[in-house]
């Protein structure tokens, strides 16, 4: 006989498939037999029939493709015999789905089979249509499921209950349909229907609110007579696990209990005494009590308020926290989450339990537990509790300092009851894990040290100290390197001593070798590099003895590879050696910063809307830490004033913004439609005095530290990061030297260059768009436009704001319009002004498009147009 026919045994051809040695021998037997069972199903034979179908489906679950055999199975349930049936049923529910056609045309044979007088044909319909009934086979075959609920075999009754869970969940609107016989199967002595019966009450609550009301009203006395009893009950070979009776329908009542107790008083206040009970009695060595006592504390925790039983079920996961098992301990410290909403004090009584998972092996557990400890800090608690995360942090894993870390940084600030105690912890923190604190962590610390001026001594004392030990932490270099370079000269004098330190003796050489080490430390990245840069420039004016070491320090540099460092150096270098007048108010202290508006506008909740760099940027806190000025810098530098004024203390300050170090990209303008370096731009548009080409060459010199100096660098790049593209400068013959400008107050010319006419940009019934035009004096490429809005109607118009865009050729920046409502009938206007450079300047002519949006008599309004009669030579 060929070993692959069709009436070759499934054992047979079993032994064939694990005899093969490779994939490529087993799928050659699969596909022989698979070929096999199609000729003989071509050949309609109904002798090996469910043989061939046996055969399918253990190719099926070796993942085979067995589509061709799902007709076979139909056939066999409509066969008369229970071994085809059974085979057909099985096929049915391993090569089929829900979603298949094909199941339509079983509907009939399994109405027939739900009816038919063999109990155990009618266990095979039920079981089939419990696994793969879909939402159509549950509307015609319900009156039968729901027939069988009162069928006389308990076994049929269990099935029939678990189908007809299957049907609510496919077609909520039946459940009404199953009330009634579900409440019967709630009086069941037979545990396996009682089980079964108890879960569908528990669907019917959750699909019908209807039920819900009818099960709380009828039945939540006899579920706790049968929980009750449960819990009494004596020893019971056939339901004994553990010592504990059916813990199975344990657990089903009590999921039933928690539904219907939740949000009804009457309910809960009835199930009181026996949820004590089974808290109280049931046993917890065994796995079984453990998951009884589980699911108790689950109800007590989502039923009406009892403040002894949440106490008790609090008390049952503290025993559950001290477990060996890691599982028991993990759903403990899920469910304690839970409940430290309802009763947080309870809680707190197992704080030292819980802080020792937070140290345990498994990464799980530690996670869940360092969750639970963030909520559970207070003001009360908080400097035990970071005490204990603090002294763990020393010898936890790698893996995990990061989430620590960050836990720590968070509560610390969150619940800090004093700046001298911030720091203090901060700086721990920095030092034990300072490479995974995060950038705006460290930055909020600069700010913190920043606004406390009687804690600047102390601070960089204590940072001196802990850089000798902790060199290798990045985040603590970059604050160190601030503070010392910031108050160096408190260091070295051992300014601002408090009672609770004592004095060192750093000598200014001392403070320099320590910003040197970390500039050339193999280690540091180049924010850190950029910022001991700084720091040196600061030390140049703070200790005038270290002067020339410090700048033969910075020169090294010159010749740097990486573009940042280079231009760092040539400039440093040049304010060190040709601008001693005025590097001591260039690199004065920082201002006290508005600690609240910084953290709201590093979280993104107040944009940037002076529409220029920060005018009080400091010259190296990142990211723009600094409280931005609302003065723009053509204020700053005054340009159109016949006479340039001495530096003062605050413009020392403003033009502080002119060096800032912002490693992370150039900081965010206001407007709708302009470049990204729109930040640089305002820089090269006040201070330009031919062609861009030309502007950045002027601007290049400005801060040139000699003839020798062989590699020119654009000062555009302080505003942008270390990543973006280098601008190669050209020669200018009319370079001015700003800084200079500042020293020798030297008068500029004013020239306004040609005026241009007025025009009346845009016009509709409902308003008025006017331009006014000048130039910068020495830019013909670029134009300040002054636009004026008129309302031209008798209603208010709030929430006004103007957008425009413009070509590639074009740059546009908008400065803050003047206000956002804009009077009736013309009584006042708003004005807003706009600088367009355009690069085609004398080739091609100035368009814009523009969209004003307002609300009149609050409705949105949005008007749009396009301008093309700018005047020539724009």
């Amino acid at each position: 006989m060929n070993p692959f026919s069709s009436g070759t045994r499934l054992r047979d051809m079993i032994r064939a498939i694990r005899a093969c040695k490779t994939a490529a021998e087993e799928r050659g037997v699969v596909r022989k037999e698979c070929a096999a069972i199609r000729a003989a199903i071509n050949e309609n034979d109904n002798d090996y029939r469910h043989r061939n179908l046996a055969k399918l489906m253990f190719i099926h679950m070796l993942g085979y493709p067995t589509h061709f055999g799902q007709m076979e199975c139909l056939k066999l349930i409509a066969s008369a015999g229970f071994p085809e049936k059974r085979i057909g049923y099985l096929g049915l529910m391993l090569l089929l789905d829900e979603r298949q056609e094909v199941l339509m045309l079983v509907t009939n044979s399994l109405k027939q089979d739900l009816n038919h007088s063999n109990q155990y044909i009618v266990g095979l319909a039920l079981c089939a249509m419990g696994n793969i009934c879909s939402a159509e086979m549950a509307r015609d075959l319900a009156p039968e499921v729901e027939r069988l609920l009162q069928f006389r075999d308990p076994n049929i009754r269990k099935k029939a209950a678990l189908c007809s869970i299957r049907i609510i969940k496919k077609v909520p609107e039946l459940a009404e349909n199953f009330i009634n016989p579900a409440a019967a199967l709630l009086r069941e002595k037979h545990h396996g229907v009682l089980i079964t019966g108890v879960q569908l009450c528990t669907e019917l609550c959750k699909a019908s609110e209807e039920a819900l009301e009818y099960f709380r009203m009828k039945c939540t006395e006899g579920l706790v007579k049968t929980l009750k009893d449960l819990v009494n009950s004596p020893y019971a070979p056939e339901y004994d696990i553990a010592g504990i009776t059916d813990p199975f329908l344990h657990i089903r009542l009590l999921k039933l209990l928690r539904v219907l107790g939740q949000g009804d008083e009457d309910a809960s206040e009835c199930m009181n005494d026996i949820l004590a009970q089974v808290a109280t009695k049931t046993e917890s060595n065994k796995n079984a009590g453990n998951a009884i006592l589980y699911e108790c504390v689950a109800t007590i925790m989502s039923i009406e308020d009892n403040g002894g039983l949440r106490v008790l079920a609090i008390n049952i996961l503290g025993r559950f926290l001290s477990n060996r098992d890691n599982n028991i301990r993990y759903v403990a410290l899920n469910m304690l989450m839970r409940a430290i909403t309802v009763d947080a004090q309870a809680v707190q009584r197992h704080r030292a339990t819980i802080l020792e998972c937070v140290k345990d092996l498994d990464a799980s557990i530690r996670k869940r537990a360092l969750e639970l400890v963030y909520v559970l800090v207070n003001e009360s608690n908080v400097k035990p509790l970071t005490k204990e995360l603090i002294d763990y942090l020393e010898v936890s894993d790698q893996d995990f300092k990061g989430d620590l870390t960050a836990k720590i940084c968070s509560l610390v600030k969150k619940f800090s009851p004093e700046k001298i105690w911030y720091i203090d912890q901060m700086l721990k923190v920095l030092s034990e894990a300072g490479n995974f604190v995060k950038d705006e962590v460290w930055h909020a610390v600069i700010v913190v040290i920043t606004n406390s001026p009687d804690l600047h001594g102390y601070a960089v004392r204590a940072l001196y100290r802990a850089l000798q030990t902790s060199a290798d932490q990045e985040t603590l270099v970059r604050v160190a390197v601030w503070c010392i370079g910031e108050y160096g000269d408190m260091l070295v004098n051992n300014i601002g001593m408090l009672d609770v330190e004592d004095p060192i003796t750093v000598t200014e050489s001392d403070a320099v070798d320590i910003i040197e080490i970390a500039l050339k430390h193999h280690t540091s990245d180049l924010t850190t590099k950029a910022m001991a840069l700084i720091a040196l420039l600061k030390l140049s004016s703070r200790f005038p003895s270290c002067s020339e070491r410090i700048k033969e320090i910075v020169v090294q540099y010159k010749g740097s590879l990486v573009l940042e460092l280079q231009q760092r150096s040539i400039e440093l270098n040049s304010i060190i050696a040709k601008h001693q007048n005025i590097r001591s108010t260039l690199v004065e202290r920082m201002p006290t910063l508005d600690l609240l508006e910084w953290e709201e506008k590093q979280s993104g909740s107040i944009p940037n809307t002076t529409g220029s760099t920060p005018a009080h940027a400091s010259i190296n806190i990142p990211n723009g830490v600094a409280k931005p000025s609302s003065a723009p810098l053509v204020d700053l530098l005054d340009l159109n004033s016949d006479d340039v004024p001495a530096p003062s203390s605050s413009g020392g300050d403003s033009f502080h913004g002119l060096l800032d170090i912002d490693l992370s990209g150039a900081p965010k303008q206001s407007g709708v439609n302009h470049s990204p370096n729109n930040g640089t731009d305002a820089l090269m548009d006040l201070l330009s005095t031919a062609t861009p080409t030309q502007s950045r060459s002027a601007i290049s010199d400005l801060l040139n530290s000699g003839q020798d100096n062989k590699t020119p660098v654009s000062p555009l790049e302080v505003l942008s990061s270390p990543s973006s593209n280098s601008i190669q400068p050209t020669s200018s013959a009319g370079a001015i030297d700003l800084l200079d400008s500042f020293a020798t107050n030297s008068p500029i010319q004013e020239n306004n260059g040609p005026a241009y006419p007025s025009v009346v940009a845009f016009e509709s019934s409902n308003l008025r768009i006017g331009f006014n035009f000048s130039k910068l004096p020495g830019n013909p490429q670029t134009t300040i436009i002054k636009a004026t809005f008129t309302n031209l109607s008798p209603s208010v118009y709030t929430d006004f704001i103007f957008q425009a865009a413009v070509p590639k050729f074009l740059q546009l920046h908008l400065e803050p319009a003047s206000g956002n409502t804009l009077p009736a009938s013309g009584n006042e206007s708003i004005t807003q002004t706009l600088r367009v450079t355009n690069s085609q300047h004398g080739k091609k002519s100035l368009v814009m498009r523009i969209r004003i949006a307002y609300k009149m008599n609050n409705k949105d309004v949005l008007e749009e147009g396009q301008i093309n009669n700018f005047p020539q030579g724009l």
